[in-house]
């Protein structure tokens, strides 16, 4: 992972831009783009995007232990 100089955002293993959590809970709401670190539980990303996305973070998070 390589952060940005703003700490907003950093590009991960795959080389895509990430924004960060913080960020885009400053933002306050879901874009429905399905950002890797969306705290909004992706609610406006449309079926069937979002319970893919859903059960892929739970995937991450049990991995991590």
């Amino acid at each position: 992972m390589n952060w940005k100089d703003d700490d907003l955002s950093y590009t991960n293993v795959g080389g895509n831009t990430a924004l960060s959590k913080e960020y885009l809970l400053s933002r306050g709401y879901c874009c429905g783009n399905g950002c890797l670190n969306c705290p909004f539980e992706y609610k406006n990303v449309p079926e069937p995007k979002k319970t893919l996305l859903l059960n892929e973070r739970k995937k991450r998070e049990k991995q991590k232990g």
